[in-house]
């Protein structure tokens, strides 16, 4: 994003990626599962926390044997990555959600941590013109807590048992909307086909595949950032750019590696803290009666729904602080083996009777930015170009242990009062990181004592370094990071070309 807006500035970029460009029209051509050695499942462990991974997109992730990582004794955590141009947005959910005051100004509300230095007011214009890009669809809810958007509107009637759902939830005072989706174009809503491509078409923008970047290089004279060095991914030869503005925006926990690998922009003390996420995993899964053995009706199944957060709002909940969100699903296809207590012939006659009559949801929890969830530098295991790796070290509290038996126990009661057979309450949650929604470690604030960055994303210790991606998060929310971080970028790039227009960056 930062790119599309300084070069339609008419600013000159170059954008250092650690990975290859992607063909999509090559990856297309993909063998059928019987040619492949595991039959389209990815190797045994080559990275078995990362559920996207396939035989077919294998060559995409980054193999932790090139880029480790650690993590202390008993504090497993997911780091999943991608080193492609336009990174892990092709591969992202598309939920695109915006976040209201109760995230931005999560202090006021319960006195935990810290307010973000902006407001839903600061940031709405933007995320207006990050929706029209992403084309997104949605309903109009007019929900505080779940700001409406600049949506291509969604009016589609609720399926049979989804309505049942709606109406009993309505019961309980938990809203239950549309999702939100980002349509893209072409089947993709990624940077390399939104964003990237405008950014070509202006000629101002040359991109650099496979620079690993090592280090910011900085003035000794005026202690502003001058360049970077950066490493060539194939034949590890090391080269160096001069810049005038350095923009980072390798992912929360790369940019923050980058950074203290640079030693620069930590005279807060916060770098590497405050690491947030959110929670995935834990769930409930049920049939629909009159939806088993074929016998479903026209229009009985099918869809899905989102659940806004709806606790600690107006009212306090005894156990936790902030809250979390649903994602709902209404299944008319193949019925999840693992619900069912069975296997061989008779779990394959259970199936039978219950394909098209599943229902579950899964949990998007808030957790909470504690300063002791950290990462620091491993000097004694590097990658494969030489490089320090990342320890990162962070838990869950009670804060989500509690939040997830509030979830599980008031979509029970929503599910039985729809009339579904509850087969599975998971209170299991998965580890940090899973969520792929790492965020924190370089805050902003207004305070150079408490951030890395200020509200413009421009760093309090050299005026010419700006980050935009997640790792300037105060707090995480429910919501999924990526429109809030385009709309971050966008404002973060107009206010960049205007201080460089007037020569004061």
């Amino acid at each position: 994003m930062a790119a599309k807006i300084l070069t339609e500035k008419g600013i000159a970029c170059t954008m250092l990626d650690a990975g290859p460009m992607l063909n999509f029209e090559k990856n297309r051509e993909l063998k059928p599962a019987h040619e492949l050695p595991f039959r389209g499942f990815d190797a045994p462990g080559r990275l078995p926390h990362v559920f996207q991974a396939s035989e077919f997109n294998a060559n995409i992730w980054l193999d932790e044997k090139v880029a480790p990582y650690s993590y202390p004794p008993g504090q497993t955590y997911n780091w999943v990555r991608v080193r492609s141009v336009g990174g892990r947005s092709p591969f992202w959910g598309r939920q695109s959600f915006r976040h209201s005051d109760y995230e931005f100004k999560s202090k006021d509300h319960d006195g935990f941590g810290e307010n973000w230095p902006i407001s839903l007011k600061d940031l709405a214009p933007y995320y207006s013109r990050v929706e029209e890009i992403f084309r997104v669809t949605g309903h109009t809810d007019h929900l505080p807590q779940y700001p409406d958007g600049n949506f291509i509107e969604d009016n589609s009637p609720w399926s049979g048992a989804m309505q049942r759902f709606v109406d009993a939830g309505k019961k309980l005072g938990v809203p239950v909307t549309k999702p939100r989706s980002a349509l893209g174009k072409d089947g993709l809503a990624a940077s390399i086909n939104l964003v990237i491509p405008d950014a070509v078409a202006t000629g101002k923008l040359t991109t650099i595949p496979n620079a690993i970047v090592r280090k910011i290089t900085v003035d000794k004279k005026t202690g502003l950032a001058d360049g970077a060095i950066f490493i060539d991914r194939h034949s590890h030869r090391e080269m160096e750019m001069k810049a005038r503005v350095v923009v980072v925006a390798a992912g929360t926990l790369e940019t923050t590696r980058l950074l203290m690998l640079s030693e620069i922009c930590n005279s807060s003390g916060a770098l590497g803290h405050y690491l947030t996420d959110q929670i995935y995993g834990a769930g409930i899964i049920c049939s629909v009666p009159e939806a088993r053995d074929g016998k479903a009706a026209h229009g009985l199944m099918g869809g899905g729904a989102l659940i806004p957060r709806f606790r600690n709002l107006d009212t306090k909940t005894n156990g936790f602080l902030r809250g979390y969100a649903v994602n709902v699903s209404c299944s008319n296809g193949p019925f999840d083996a693992r619900a069912l207590p069975f296997y061989g012939k008779e779990l394959d006659q259970k199936l039978q009777s219950y394909n098209g009559s599943g229902f579950s949801t899964d949990i998007m929890g808030e957790t909470l930015g504690h300063y002791e969830n950290h990462v620091s530098l491993n000097k004694q295991v590097v990658d494969a170009w030489g490089m320090p790796t990342l320890n990162i070290s962070t838990k869950y509290t009670t804060n989500e242990t509690n939040m997830t038996k509030d979830y599980i126990d008031t979509m029970a009661a929503m599910a039985e009062a729809a009339g579904f057979d509850i087969l599975v309450k998971n209170y299991e949650f998965n580890p940090p990181g899973f969520s792929i929604h790492e965020q924190g470690t370089a805050r902003m604030s207004d305070d150079p004592k408490k951030g890395v960055v200020n509200k413009w994303n421009q760093s309090h210790d050299m005026k010419n370094l700006f980050i935009t991606d997640a790792s300037v998060f105060v707090s995480s929310g429910w919501q999924n990071p990526t429109i809030t971080m385009c709309a971050l970028a966008m404002r973060a790039s107009e206010y960049l070309a205007e201080e460089m227009r007037k020569g004061n960056v």
